[in-house]
């Protein structure tokens, strides 16, 4: 079985929703047989870091280095508060549960692609 990729939750002091972004990250990993307890949880408090870490604003989540739910063209970044729209329409300060399920999944079949590949070059 090949190992879960690295998985990142980056958050901003000045937003409180990171605590619900991270339970429900959690709750997500947890239904795909994934240990929610994994998850880095990176804490970004100057615009200096959030340039660093290409921060998009408060809650991120990131597989592999990559914002899981990337926003949109124009939004902005660094030490802000992120928005994400809910499938019902509603904008929300965490991801909408299915969305974040099912982008979960996408990334982790993509990461276990990724490493089987990478296992069978090596192998040849």
């Amino acid at each position: 079985m090949s190992a879960q990729p690295k998985i990142e939750l980056l958050w901003w002091p000045g937003c409180p929703s990171h605590e619900r972004a991270l339970a429900d990250l959690r709750a997500a990993l947890a239904e795909l047989g994934l240990d929610g307890d994994a998850v880095e949880v990176v804490r970004i408090d100057t615009e200096e870091h959030a340039a660093r870490e290409r921060f998009p604003g408060s809650p991120t989540i990131r597989v592999g280095g990559e914002d899981l739910l990337p926003p949109g063209p124009g939004e902005p970044g660094g030490l802000t508060c992120r928005l994400y729209r809910l499938r019902d329409g509603r904008v929300s300060p965490t991801p909408d549960p299915a969305d974040l399920r099912a982008a979960l999944s996408a990334a982790i079949a993509t990461s276990k692609e990724v490493t089987a590949t990478r296992e069978e070059v090596t192998d040849a």
